[in-house]
């Protein structure tokens, strides 16, 4: 905490350079529990996948010939994905460019930007990268509840075939109430995930032992020759197979995203001990199946247990996919919480749903959005089967991505040999484009969804942020500087009132508009007055001690400036106490005044964005957020004061 500091302006502290959360978990080191509560968690859309994705790479559709080579082949090829995108590419490369301990598309992006001048072609680039991987797993979110839940109660139909029409209804009914208890947060549902999955992975993990113990020939395909020699013998047809065997991967990118919550440590050990030895012990048990009962393949998961435990599986198989698609949409509500303080989407109304865990937050609007849309799908597509294409070009779109900003982390924050890097990337790159043209052949099956679905989201998020940037250019170009307003107006002093007044300003070094009219309008000055900026940084957490930056600028005026990671929610209470903590200050609420500009924005002809573009974002400023709510401003203290905005 710094105060009275003579060279504080909106120019320094840009961005911290050694600035984390204050006693992060696995900071502690790994420990077993971390490790079982992150099975609960990480990796519940990943371990899911076995319900569809070897029944998807033997679709007739596909017209692959069934044989024993083609077998061998496609477990070859899903060992392989395991091993070279899971493993070393996330698990040992990838969860290495962590933010402070944060993962996901966002953090990964706001830690590339570090290496770009702000407001560069190349920091563009990073950027738009970045939230198109953004954009592209708000359609995982929506797929993997619609294509798990659907997945497992298809069970049913393994039963009997009478069943069948009464997927449908129960799907939506297990979706509907899945949303429903969103907003009652998953504090002791969360609980419950850990054991879950446990019994979860040992199930399929000991489904498919018994599998391979009647057939260990399996074994044969974790030599790579299979799947070469299939892709070769098979060409287009191996190739949109290829497409299908992506589907084992789709869930990788949460165990990067969901690594601030429990370490890098934890994450590695239960992928390496026992989710990876459970998932490859079930898809060669589907494989050594398919070899001895090649009709098995019209639902193999379901068909690998005895009629008598089918039900038993599709109650357990429903549980883990409900998991799945929990841990699929708290990330929805993290990603748009870190959209939101980022300044790529509008404010929005964020309920904390838990005392002791911050990340546990409940977005209504995000929601129930979720939830329309997941409906629509699942009505739409009817089928697992038919999601199939849909899923894998939202995942491979992000996971490209991903390798994209990895690469400019490694050149230029870990400074490695160009060298080094480019055979990393290549390595990586090739094995991420084959999967992503391999599901571009399917957009006209439903691939298109996700493409369209992210295209729309890439439209509103860019339009938010470079409008924002339009506001703040103009608001620098015509604002009056603070310090020689000041000087000029305490010469001649208007009357001064009792109590303090707190000015919400998007720049320190600029008189915010609301005060600016405070004065017209008013022609007074509270006998105290504080210029207050809150500022996000591109970690994920900033310490107490480091949050508050204060300057006197005599006469009762002060400004300050408040910072936040992008992990975190702004509380103008909170804001206040530290203030008060680490100076002279003191403020009695109920003397306490809060002035915000609310504007209207208005749509020129002046250059900026395209026509089109200033009206949409006029929309969505004047539906956001009201600043006084999400900066949890008491609504008796507050004064809004209005003004026009063309852009």
């Amino acid at each position: 905490m710094s105060v009275s500091n003579p060279e504080f302006s909106e120019s320094s502290l840009l961005r911290p350079v050694e600035i984390s959360r204050e006693d992060h978990p696995h900071k502690k080191g790994a420990s077993i529990s971390l490790m079982f509560a992150a099975i609960g968690v990480v990796f519940g859309d990943i371990g899911t996948s076995p319900l569809y994705a070897l029944k998807e790479c033997f679709s007739p559709e596909h017209g692959i010939p069934f044989s024993t080579d083609a077998v061998y082949g496609v477990i070859s090829m899903v060992f392989w994905a395991f091993a070279v995108v899971v493993s070393l590419k996330y698990v040992l490369f990838v969860m290495r460019a962590n933010n402070h301990g944060e993962g996901g598309i966002l953090a990964l992006m706001a830690l590339a930007l570090r290496t770009a001048p702000s407001g560069s072609k190349r920091s563009l680039l990073i950027i738009m990268a970045g939230v198109f991987g953004a954009c592209m797993f708000y359609g995982d979110a929506i797929i993997t509840p619609a294509i798990s839940v659907l997945s497992a109660v298809e069970g049913l139909e393994v039963i009997s075939s009478d069943l069948t029409r009464y997927v449908m209804p129960i799907t939506i009914f297990i979706l509907v109430v899945l949303f429903v208890i969103q907003k009652t947060g998953t504090d002791v549902v969360g609980k419950l995930f850990g054991p879950i999955m446990m019994i979860w992975f040992i199930t399929i993990g000991l489904m498919g032992l018994h599998q391979v113990i009647q057939n260990p020939a399996i074994f044969a395909a974790i030599n790579p020759l299979f799947a070469i020699r299939f892709l070769i013998e098979h060409s287009l047809q191996g190739f949109i197979v290829l497409g299908a065997v992506f589907l084992v991967l789709t869930g990788a990118e949460a165990l990067y995203a969901d690594m601030g919550h429990f370490g890098l440590k934890p994450i590695r050990m239960g992928w390496f001990f026992i989710v990876m030895p459970c998932l490859l012990l079930n898809y060669f048990g589907q494989g050594a199946m398919f070899l001895g009962n090649p009709e098995t393949i019209s639902n193999p998961f379901f068909l690998m247990v005895p009629e008598g435990l089918v039900f038993p599986l599709v109650i357990l198989a429903t549980l883990a996919t409900v998991i799945a698609s929990q841990a699929v949409i708290s990330g929805a509500f993290s990603m748009t919480s870190q959209a939101i303080l980022l300044g790529f989407v509008p404010r929005m109304k964020v309920r904390h749903t838990s005392d002791r865990e911050i990340g546990q937050i409940y977005m209504p609007l995000v929601n129930w959005v979720l939830l329309v849309l997941v409906i629509a799908v699942v009505l739409a597509f009817k089928k697992s089967e038919n999601l199939a294409a849909a899923y894998g070009i939202a995942v491979t779109t992000t996971m490209i991505v991903t390798t994209f900003l990895a690469a400019i982390v490694m050149r230029v924050v870990w400074r490695w040999n160009t060298l080094l890097v480019t055979l990393v990337i290549s390595a990586f790159l090739i094995v991420d484009l084959a999967f992503l043209t391999a599901n571009l052949l399917k957009i006209m099956e439903g691939g298109w969804f996700p493409l369209l679905l992210g295209a729309v989201c890439f439209v509103f998020l860019m339009t938010w942020y470079q409008g924002r940037r339009i506001l703040r250019h103009n608001a620098t170009n015509n604002g009056i500087a603070l310090k020689g307003f000041i000087d000029v107006l305490m010469q001649h002093p208007p009357h001064r009132v009792d109590g303090t007044a707190i000015f919400l300003t998007a720049h320190v070094d600029y008189v915010p508009v609301s005060f600016l009219h405070n004065l017209k309008h008013n022609h007074v000055l509270h006998e105290r007055v504080l210029f207050l900026k809150v500022s996000i940084w591109d970690v994920p957490y900033v310490k107490d001690s480091e949050r508050i930056t204060l300057r006197d600028l005599g006469n009762g005026i002060y400004v300050a400036r408040a910072v936040y990671g992008f992990n975190e929610t702004p509380d103008m209470g909170q804001i206040i106490g530290l203030i008060e903590k680490s100076s002279d200050l003191k403020f009695e609420l109920m003397d306490t005044s809060f002035f915000l500009s609310r504007d209207t924005i208005v749509s020129t002809e002046i250059p900026g964005m395209a026509i089109w573009r200033e009206k949409l974002f006029c929309w969505m400023y004047q539906n956001a957020g009201r600043q006084s709510d999400f900066f949890k401003i008491p609504a008796n203290r507050l004064v809004e004061l209005g003004a026009k905005v063309e852009i």
